[in-house]
C-alpha cells in the first residue's frame, strides 16, 4: 500500500454529532431540515448560548434505502432570524449552521478559489495563496508522443485532480460550467473577488477560466485537431508540483478533445468579448478552425493510453454528445444554421439527453441552443425543455424516496458520486430556469447533502464546515505539511465499489452504499479531487446565491 509513497495515512474519524445538516447554513426562505438518525418525538433549535429560539415535532420518514439509517426530519423552515444555531434532540446536537442572506457566498468564494490553487506552469505566491504557496512547476516544453523530436510550450491550466496531469475533456467541460455560471447568473459574481492575481479588469471568474482556455489553446494543431492531454508517463509521488520533474508529452488528438474545445471557445469568445477583445477574436478563431476539423473528420477518434502510461485517459466510447454540444455553440456564436441542422441530425444517435458530464456533454448543448440570440426552431425548443424537464422530474421522485433529501438511488453510488449529486443539482436549476418548474429547493438539497446532510454527518467540501473532510488524494495538500486542507476543494464521497485496495481497508464490508467513505488521503476512489467536480458545486451555488 505504498504506491503513492504516503507515510502516514490519516485515520478514518467518525462525526461528533448525532444529527446530520448542511454545516454551512440556509437562506431565511430556504426550506430547512436536519435529518435526525434515531427515533425522537420533539426537536429545538438552539443558539450559541445555548437557548432555545424554536422548537418543534419531528417528521417520520421511515428507512432511508441507501443508507440503511431510520430517519425523521427537524423542519423548521419558518424559522427565518439570522444567526448561528445547532439543532437539539434526543440529547444528541448538530453541528453548528448559519441562517442567512449571504449564506452561500463564502462556499461560493471557496469552491471557486480552488481551482487557482490547481493553477499549473505557475508558482503560486503567499500574496493569494497564503501558506497553499508552492514554485513554479511544470514549465519545461513537453515532448510530441507521436514525434520525439518535437516539443511544445503546452503550460499553464489547471492540475486536473490529485494528479498533475492535464486533460482537454475534462478542463473544457470545467471551464464551461463556469461560464455558464457566469452568464446565467451574473448577479452571483459582481462586485465578487477571490484574491487571485488577474492583470485585466474582468470579474474573477473569467480571470479563473482564461487561466484554462489559454492553455486549451495550446493544446489545438494548425489543421484543427486537438490533442488529448499532457501528463508525464506515470502519476508522479506525493511530492509538490515543483517537484515533479518527470518528462512531460503531448499525446494524440482526440475528436472528443477537438469537439469539446470547439465547444468551450465558441461559449466563452462573446462573453471575454466585453473584457478582451483581442482574446475573444482568438476563442472565435479556435472554435471555427477545430469545427471545421470536425466536418472533415466525421469519424470517432478515441483515445487510450499507450502501453506504460498510466496517467488519466478519459476514454470514450463515442463523440456524439461532444459534438452535439460543439454543433449548438457554433449555433449560438455564428447563427448559421449548418450547425443547428448538425446538431439535430445527431439527436437521433440518442446519448443522455441532459447530462453536464466530461463525457455525456448534451445539457450544455441544451443550454446553448436555448439560450441562442437567434430565430429557433420552436418544435426543437420544446423537445428540449422537454427533456429538460423529464429528467428532472426523474431526478425529484430519487430525491422524494431519499431521507436525505438527494437525488440518488442505492446504486448511483459509485466513484465520484459527488459529480453525480452536483450535476443533478444542475439539472434541477437548468429546469426551473428554462422550463419554470419550480425546483430551486430541490437543487439546494443537494448542496445541503453536499455540505454535510449525509449519513455520515461530514462536510465533502475542505475547509466548509465543524466536521469536514480534509485529507484528500491531493497531492500539494499532502506534501505541503500544512495540516488544514486547501479550502474549498469536493471530494468524491461515497463509493460502494470500493475501487482501490485503501477504500477496501477503510470501509468495512456489507457498509450501505452512501457510507462507503473515508475521509484518508490514499483512497483515490473515494477522496480524490477534480476540477470538474468543483465546477458543478460552483454552478449550483452561484444559482443558490444569485437567483
Amino acid at each position: 500500500m505504498d504506491r503513492y509513497n504516503i507515510k502516514n495515512p490519516a485515520e478514518t474519524k467518525k462525526s461528533p454529532f448525532g444529527i446530520f445538516i448542511d454545516q454551512n447554513g440556509f437562506l431565511p426562505c430556504d426550506t430547512k431540515k436536519a435529518v435526525i438518525p434515531f427515533d425522537c418525538e420533539f426537536f429545538e433549535i438552539i443558539d450559541k448560548k445555548g437557548s432555545t429560539v424554536f422548537s418543534g415535532e419531528t417528521v417520520p420518514f421511515g428507512k432511508d434505502e441507501a443508507s440503511g439509517d431510520e430517519v425523521c426530519f427537524a423542519e423548521f423552515t419558518k424559522f427565518r432570524t439570522p444567526g448561528i444555531y445547532r439543532v437539539k434532540a434526543g440529547g444528541k446536537f448538530s453541528a453548528l449552521f448559519g441562517i442567512s442572506d449571504g449564506i452561500y457566498g463564502g462556499v461560493l468564494d471557496s469552491t471557486l478559489k480552488a481551482l487557482y490553487y490547481l493553477r499549473c506552469g505557475c508558482g503560486l505566491d503567499e500574496k493569494y495563496a497564503g501558506v497553499w504557496k508552492h514554485g513554479k512547476c511544470h514549465c519545461s516544453e513537453a515532448v510530441l508522443w507521436e514525434d520525439g523530436s518535437v516539443k511544445r510550450d503546452v503550460t499553464g491550466g489547471w492540475h486536473d485532480a490529485g494528479d498533475y496531469g492535464r486533460y482537454v475533456t475534462a478542463g473544457a467541460v470545467a471551464a464551461a460550467h463556469l461560464l455558464y455560471a457566469f452568464r446565467l447568473f451574473p448577479g452571483a459574481f459582481t462586485g465578487r473577488r477571490v484574491n487571485i492575481p488577474q492583470a485585466e479588469d474582468m470579474p474573477d471568474i473569467l480571470a479563473e477560466v482564461k487561466y484554462e482556455l489559454e492553455w486549451l489553446l495550446k493544446m489545438q494543431n494548425t489543421d484543427g485537431s486537438v490533442y488529448h492531454k499532457v501528463t508525464t508517463m506515470m502519476h508522479a509521488p506525493f511530492v509538490m508540483p515543483e517537484d515533479d520533474t518527470d518528462t512531460l508529452y503531448v499525446f494524440p488528438a482526440s475528436s472528443m478533445a477537438a469537439a469539446d474545445l470547439t465547444a468551450v471557445c465558441a461559449l466563452a469568445a462573446p462573453i471575454y468579448e466585453k473584457y478582451d477583445r483581442v482574446f475573444s477574436d482568438k476563442l472565435r478563431a479556435a472554435a471555427e478552425l477545430s469545427a471545421g476539423w470536425l466536418d472533415a473528420h466525421p469519424e470517432f477518434i478515441g483515445f487510450t493510453n499507450p502501453d506504460g502510461c498510466n496517467t488519466g485517459s478519459y476514454g470514450q466510447w463515442d463523440d456524439n454528445s461532444n459534438r452535439f454540444w460543439a454543433y449548438e455553440e457554433m449555433f449560438t456564436l455564428t447563427g448559421d444554421k449548418k450547425y443547428s441542422d448538425k446538431a439535430e441530425a445527431l439527436q437521433s444517435r440518442h446519448f443522455p439527453p441532459a447530462e453536464f458530464g466530461y463525457a455525456e456533454t448534451g445539457g450544455l448543448g441544451i443550454f446553448a441552443y436555448l439560450l441562442a440570440p437567434h430565430e429557433k426552431d420552436e418544435t426543437t425548443v420544446t423537445k428540449l425543455k422537454n427533456e429538460l424537464t423529464r429528467c428532472a422530474q426523474s431526478a425529484k421522485k430519487l430525491c422524494d424516496k431519499s431521507g436525505y433529501g438527494v437525488a440518488m438511488a442505492p446504486n448511483d453510488f459509485h466513484w465520484g458520486s459527488n459529480m453525480t449529486v452536483l450535476k443533478r443539482g444542475m439539472l434541477f436549476a437548468a429546469a426551473d430556469i428554462f422550463c419554470g418548474t419550480d425546483l430551486k429547493q430541490y437543487a439546494a438539497a443537494q448542496i445541503h447533502y453536499i455540505l454535510g446532510c449525509d449519513p455520515l454527518g461530514i462536510s465533502y467540501i475542505t475547509g466548509i464546515g465543524e466536521f469536514r473532510a480534509n485529507n484528500p488524494h491531493l497531492r500539494p495538500a499532502y506534501a505541503d505539511g500544512v495540516d488544514d486542507c486547501i479550502p474549498g476543494m469536493v471530494v468524491g464521497g461515497p463509493n460502494a465499489g470500493l475501487s482501490d485496495p485503501f477504500a477496501k481497508v477503510a470501509v468495512p464490508e456489507g457498509t450501505p452504499p452512501m457510507k462507503c467513505y473515508a475521509d484518508v488521503t490514499d483512497s483515490y476512489s473515494l477522496n480524490e479531487i477534480t476540477i470538474y467536480w468543483n465546477s458543478p458545486a460552483v454552478f449550483l451555488l452561484a444559482f443558490l446565491n444569485g437567483n
